[in-house]
């Protein structure tokens, strides 16, 4: 070997060799990791045992779910913007402005799922028919939306508390009961699908019921083991129900680009599917397969970026900006390796996982061309949420993230979709290529952003506040 090929593999392994890197990301990353594989997979096992029922019930729960899916981007919005503030005000360890923010997050969260609940109880069908124009579909998944919306206020209180807890390194006890939720989730809706376990047959509403039952013994068991354990993040009623009005708007000035952003960009996505719904009943199933095995690939990469948020936010509240701009840096070369491989395995196991399906022919062959192009961009997907969660909001440089993640997507991605599907009628796979246009606009501005380290803000000076 030359010494020109032997001095950049030098530097490579010399970049990389930092233990409290690793330490840092394994801590953070690999339980949120396990928790997302976990949740992907039995996420995937629902949908197979709903797509026994074909077509018209994957597609009535992909439309319901869709509902889901906003709600759990707004409180995302809601809760990843407050443990962005959280994790940097553990770095100086301010628990009494750590429980103030949780306070904020919660009641927001709570007001945010209320809405929805109400929308969900009172107009499924005016909702639903923005995704479907099939009447099977939208009874069936006006049904199972009723019964699912109930569980959008024990959601809101699990999501308040597990980011904060993970924003302070406590990344076990938010992961151990959600695996254990999810698990009893699988097992009562396959009970309440098919009448197994002693369970009534109530077909794919019994899906709906499991959820509901699942997401309330989550909620009741995060909240005792996080109070029973006096956590930092065990606020009392006091704390909870207690308003500083200065404090407020001190944090919500770099949490409400955060709320906005994820507003904006789950309303795109939800966009993306209400076009590819409009395509074709069998398009949305096909769609419902590449969500399922999309959310699987990216386990990996969920958390390295999240690994890699909570490390730059204590960094930067430590006051160690260069640490922070390094283990960035970092996490974008080692996430595209394991991309590449990720990919390539997607590839491989298109086929495979598709058979697990009992759809039509359409419906698979378009599910497989639609994996074919998730398995070839994957390590562009990765290294954006790297960018915008790992680097953007772990770093408070949250109007940026708010144009990169928000705005992007409705200025490019949204119209490519329309182009695609009304003008020119492609089939669904050409669609969602277009569509990655976005991915690739926000990799190049996201690097851009990177390597200027304008990103890097301070914001432990919210603690001060109140």
């Amino acid at each position: 070997m030359s010494l020109l090929s032997i001095k950049p593999l030098q530097r490579l392994v010399s970049y990389y060799r930092d233990p409290d890197y690793f330490r840092e990301l394994f801590r953070i990353g690999i339980p949120i990791a396990f928790q997302q594989l976990t949740f992907s997979l039995l996420n995937m096992v629902g949908n197979v045992l709903v797509g026994q029922r074909g077509d018209v019930a994957m597609a009535a729960v992909s439309v319901a779910g869709q509902i889901y899916f906003l709600l759990n981007l707004f409180l995302f919005g809601v809760a990843s913007g407050s443990a962005m503030v959280t994790a940097q005000l553990w770095g100086k360890r301010d628990v009494a402005s750590i429980r103030k923010v949780l306070a904020l997050c919660l009641w927001l969260s709570l007001g945010i799922s209320g809405l929805f609940l109400l929308v969900s109880e009172c107009f499924p069908v005016q909702i639903l028919s923005i995704y479907s124009g099939d009447p099977a579909v939208l009874a069936l998944g006006s049904a199972y939306l009723r019964i699912m919306a109930g569980s959008f206020l024990f959601f809101a209180v699990t999501f308040s508390y597990a980011l904060v807890l993970r924003s302070m390194g406590n990344v076990k006890l938010p992961v151990g009961v959600s695996v254990a939720s999810l698990a009893l989730n699988i097992l009562l809706a396959y009970g309440f699908i098919f009448g197994r376990l002693g369970l009534p047959e109530l077909g794919v509403v019994g899906a709906a019921w499991a959820m509901l039952i699942s997401r309330f013994l989550e909620c009741a068991a995060l909240l005792l083991f996080t109070y029973l354990g006096r956590s930092p993040a065990a606020a009392s009623w006091r704390e909870l129900l207690s308003f500083d009005g200065r404090f407020f708007v001190q944090v919500m000035k770099p949490v409400w680009p955060v709320i906005l952003n994820e507003l904006l960009w789950s309303l795109g996505i939800s966009a993306y599917n209400a076009v590819y719904g409009h395509i074709g009943t069998d398009a949305l199933a096909a769609i419902n397969i590449l969500s399922s095995v999309d959310a699987v690939a990216m386990v990996l990469f969920m958390g390295i970026s999240n690994g890699t948020s909570v490390a730059v936010g204590n960094r930067i509240g430590a006051g160690d900006a260069d640490a922070a701009y390094r283990y960035v840096g970092r996490s974008i070369g080692l996430g595209t390796a394991l991309a590449l491989v990720v990919g390539a395995a997607v590839w491989l196991l298109r086929a495979p996982v598709i058979s697990l399906y009992k759809i039509s022919p359409q419906a698979a062959a378009s599910a497989y061309e639609l994996l074919t192009i998730l398995g070839a961009l994957l390590w562009m997907r990765m290294t954006n949420m790297t960018l915008i969660i790992g680097m953007l909001r772990a770093g408070g440089d949250t109007r940026f993230s708010l144009f990169l993640d928000g705005l992007v997507i409705w200025i490019l991605g949204v119209p490519m979709a329309l182009l695609g599907a009304f003008v020119l009628r492609l089939p669904v796979q050409w669609v969602y290529l277009m569509v990655m246009s976005e991915e690739a606009t926000k990799y190049v501005l996201g690097l851009r952003r990177y390597f200027s380290r304008k990103w890097i803000h301070d914001l432990t000076h919210l603690g001060a506040v109140g």
